[in-house]
């Protein structure tokens, strides 16, 4: 390994997923905030504890935390909300009623395929029962054994477990040896596994902040796209034709988006004893509004795409290359907030080609990239870069959860002469004010393409919207009038920020498989509905109308690749 120049590397782990409660009866429609803990947010935990040398920002939406805590609840206590648990540790699986086999059926084969069915013959071995039997029409499923809905709910849980959970833990070894057959007892083992896992990740994290090798950030609570919160028109900034909803903004935005930044830093405070120095807007979405906001909740730094710095910069002169302009912070819009921004081409080859590669050749592959940018910076400087993405999606299309990569990529980092690893706080405590150059002006985008097309802009997307826009309105004329009582109004204050969450605009599209757009959407709707009981309202009948208008129902692989 060659000494080369000096760099800095800040890579960070955004950890979202949106709430999945049924918010009349507090169970969960999704299971992705557990399954996603049992294997992604306990692996990247632990290969920060196997690399103490490797420092990191991991951003968590306090939303996800709070879901994180409920589970954790639930674990403690018995009694489980989430169907497909409560199945898990039923007697008889598949014999309570239809609805149980239909909902284990539908859920129990989304994973990735190639990697989270194809390994495992006993899985693979239900599968192709299933499609077989599922082939024969009319009634034949009824033919399938409690057996079968035992062994397939078993092997789904097993299938996301974590890598190190299956290296550090002799009971999920044991019942994959075993392959079916699963017993009451075999379930219940597993079981406690997954409570184990669920319960130790927030402490883990917790303790790895502690100890300096991490720095947590934050993002508004229940992770709204901020600038089109505050002004549908920022979507015409980078794409000036680009449609908009009918309605002319959304009511009362400022006031809803500062609501879920006090919230965010109270979350923070109350789980981390600190509050946030740093901010992950959602998706990366920026505007020079929402920056402005920013300072006054104590806020130092936040981060986006390359594509908006490039937009910002375009704007004025012709681009130089990247190396001349991207790794640096800049201060934005006339203060001392500084802004980082994303190499989209580092992420993306974590988020989307390195699944391919040994995890070897990928971590070569990816210390050889940085090596090269350390070579083309600018005498005497030291390029700081950046390499953000989901810490959660990725993975699962990776061999083994990206062990190998991971691993391979964090001994890399930790021996290397020239990379240092750092934190976007410990950037900023090394260095002067001074050394950031000054960005009077962002144009409004995203860390997807550097625009907001991904919320706004097309006929599902922009309907949505108007569908929120609509419930605001009732909203403000409900709460103003005096009719409802404290609890009341925190009770329909906390449901109209669910339904302000970006993740359901960005389902909206043909980029997503149609049973997870029309999953999502039935979600939304039935939100909206909630906000209206909760205001004694009648929903409208447009909640009745799907939003999307696109497909035929498809295979969805559940937890899709976000956009990173």
């Amino acid at each position: 390994m060659t000494t080369g120049k000096p760099l800095h590397l800040v890579l960070l782990w955004h950890m979202h997923q949106p709430d999945f409660r049924d918010a009349a009866t507090g169970d969960y429609r999704l299971p992705w905030v557990y399954l996603h803990a049992l294997k992604d947010y306990t692996d990247m935990a632990a290969h920060l504890e196997r690399h103490p040398t490797v420092r990191a920002v991991v951003n968590f939406v306090p939303i996800l935390l709070d879901q994180i805590e409920d589970y954790s609840d639930q674990f403690a206590s018995g009694r489980l909300r989430d169907p497909l648990l409560r199945a898990l540790a039923g007697d008889q699986p598949g014999t309570t009623s239809p609805e149980e086999r239909a909902l284990i059926l539908d859920r129990c084969f989304r994973a990735h395929h190639e990697k989270m069915v194809d390994p495992f013959p006993a899985y693979r071995r239900l599968l192709d029962l299933f499609r077989f039997v599922d082939e024969l029409g009319g009634d034949s499923l009824d033919y399938l054994s409690s057996q079968y809905y035992a062994d397939l709910l078993t092997w789904y849980h097993l299938a996301w477990t974590g890598e190190t959970i299956r290296r550090s833990r002799p009971e999920v070894v044991q019942l994959m040896s075993k392959g079916q057959g699963f017993s009451l007892d075999d379930r219940r083992l597993l079981l406690a596994v997954i409570g184990d896992t669920v319960r130790d990740v927030l402490p883990r994290w917790r303790r790895l902040a502690q100890r300096g090798q991490i720095e947590l950030s934050s993002t508004p609570h229940y992770h709204p796209l901020a600038p089109l919160l505050l002004d549908f028109s920022a979507a015409r900034e980078a794409q000036p034709d680009a449609p908009l909803p009918r309605a002319a903004h959304y009511p009362g935005g400022a006031e809803r988006l500062a609501d879920h930044l006090h919230s965010a830093i109270d979350s923070h405070r109350r789980r981390f004893g600190v509050e946030p120095a740093g901010l992950w807007p959602a998706e990366g979405a920026v505007s020079d509004a929402f920056l402005r906001l920013l300072p006054a909740h104590g806020i130092r730094w936040t981060a986006t795409g390359a594509a908006v710095l490039a937009n910002s910069l375009a704007a004025s002169a012709p681009l130089p290359p990247a190396n001349e302009w991207l790794y640096r912070g800049y201060r934005l819009s006339g203060s001392d907030l500084v802004g980082f921004f994303r190499d989209d081409h580092l992420s993306d080859l974590i988020g989307f080609e390195y699944s391919r590669w040994t995890g070897d050749a990928a971590a070569a592959a990816f210390v050889g990239e940085l090596e090269r940018i350390a070579a083309a910076a600018p005498e005497s400087t030291t390029p700081l870069v950046s390499v953000i993405l989901d810490g959660e999606n990725a993975w699962e299309y990776y061999p083994y959860n990206g062990f190998y990569f991971l691993d391979g990529l964090y001994s890399a980092l930790a021996a290397h002469p020239a990379i240092r690893t750092m934190t976007y706080s410990e950037h900023l405590a090394a260095v002067s004010p001074a050394a950031h150059e000054n960005l009077d002006h962002v144009v409004a985008g995203s860390w997807v393409y550097g625009n907001l097309s991904t919320w706004i802009g097309d006929h599902d997307k922009n309907a949505a919207w108007d569908l929120l826009c609509e419930a605001k309105r009732c909203f403000d004329l409900v709460t103003r009038s005096g009719q409802l009582d404290a609890a009341e109004l925190e009770l329909a204050t906390r449901q109209l920020a669910v339904c302000e969450g970006s993740d359901w605009t960005w389902w909206f599209g043909d980029y997503n498989p149609p049973a997870s757009v029309m999953a999502m959407d039935q979600v939304y709707r039935a939100n909206l509905s909630h906000l209206y009981r909760l205001l004694e309202l009648e929903p409208p009948s447009s909640l009745d109308t799907p939003v999307s208008r696109g497909g035929t129902v498809g295979e969805s692989t559940g937890a899709m690749r976000r956009a990173s």
